[in-house]
């Protein structure tokens, strides 16, 4: 079936997609760089993602990394409209 898969991929859902991308801004992050300078980037995407299934003010979404010896922890927090 590997054929098949690439003749006709499927398409990808976009958790999973955002779901590797995160992995790939961490990994490359974690290389050395000094900063978490693909925090702006990953707030523009989250909006426009957001965006698509409900009316978001960017100030509700609020994005932190901490580290904590030698873990890092992404904190993702949306606040979402009363339905």
């Amino acid at each position: 079936m590997p054929l098949l898969n690439f003749l006709f991929p499927q398409k990808q859902k976009s958790a999973t997609a955002a779901k590797e991308r995160l992995q790939i801004i961490i990994a490359r992050e974690r290389g050395g760089r000094g900063g978490p300078d693909f925090l702006p980037a990953l707030h523009r995407e989250l909006i426009e993602v957001i965006s698509k299934y409900t009316k978001v003010n960017a100030d509700d979404i609020k994005i932190s990394l901490d580290r904590q010896g030698n873990l890092e922890v992404l904190d993702v927090n949306v606040v979402l409209p009363d339905a």
